[in-house]
């Protein structure tokens, strides 16, 4: 995920690969920088790992009084091959009924973990339809392999949808970092697949063994609240640093010659750079 984050020894004396500092400049400059995943590829990372976005349609004749107005709903949703999203919606939901009456709408999608406008996020523009009877039992196996669960589609009459056309994609990395993504350009390419095979469930088994270690050595430059992991794709991971009610999103770069394709690749990748910093620590007290 692209974040407001820079590589390198900051003027603080901060140590590779684990300390960053803001930088602003544009999502293109950052991307080009400091090897981070491209706007398309961010948004594709994204949409895996996120669960749950708003969604906003357009509020339709039903409700006179609101007619014309967005209306914003939290939605659960799940990607097909090529970064659409599908929704399972109830077709008593006010946003089905406006969707039925005006397919155009827009979603917005956050980082998981999200504490502040620093954060990455996409608004994607575009149509959804109700798919048809014999994509059903397909989207329903979307929906189980993004959510590992039962989901809203468990329940009630629910019936599946799909963005059909995309016609704009808008990214925010984080402060500066703003870009329109190509719509074709994020259809064709591929998710990292550290991101999309198990994204949520890979941070939780990082954060039970890598939170602790980063929270210390992070506390060695300026003493930090919390340390946790919130994003992760083939060349990094997104670490959400609390100081008290302050939060701010530094970015952790794998020190490896190769894309981090499985959580075990994740986890020697992390290990290099805790034990690289507790024996530069160490170096230091000597």
């Amino acid at each position: 995920m692209v974040t407001a984050a820079t590589s390198g020894t900051g003027a603080s004396g901060s140590r590779t690969g684990l300390f960053r500092t803001p930088i602003s400049g544009g999502v293109q400059s950052a991307t080009s920088a400091h090897d981070l995943p491209p706007p398309a590829l961010a948004v594709r990372n994204l949409m895996e790992q996120a669960r749950f976005a708003h969604l906003c349609t357009v509020m339709s004749q039903m409700h006179h009084r609101r007619a014309g107005y967005p209306f914003g709903s939290l939605v659960d949703f799940a990607s097909d091959s090529v970064g659409h999203p599908i929704f399972s919606l109830s077709p008593l939901a006010i946003h089905t009924r406006n969707l039925l009456a005006d397919p155009r709408c827009t979603l917005v999608v956050q980082i998981p973990g999200w504490s502040g406008l620093s954060n990455a996020r996409v608004t994607i523009f575009g149509d959804v339809m109700p798919l048809p009877a014999d994509q059903q039992e397909w989207a329903r196996q979307q929906y189980i392999v993004k959510h590992q669960q039962w989901a809203s589609h468990q329940w009630g009459n629910f019936y599946y949808y799909r963005m059909e056309n995309i016609s704009d994609i808008y990214f925010i990395g984080g402060f500066g970092t703003v870009a329109w993504v190509d719509v074709k350009e994020y259809e064709v390419i591929q998710s990292d697949k550290i991101a999309a095979d198990g994204g949520e469930q890979n941070l939780k088994k990082l954060n039970a063994i890598f939170s602790k270690p980063l929270k210390e050595l992070l506390s060695a430059e300026a003493e930090i609240d919390d340390a946790a992991l919130i994003s992760i794709d083939s060349k990094g991971i997104d670490i959400r640093v609390r100081q008290g009610a302050q939060f701010n999103i530094q970015r952790l770069s794998f020190e490896v010659d190769h894309p981090v394709e499985t959580l075990e690749e994740a986890k020697k990748a992390l290990k290099k750079i805790v034990d690289k910093g507790y024996r530069s620590r160490s170096h230091k007290r000597r």
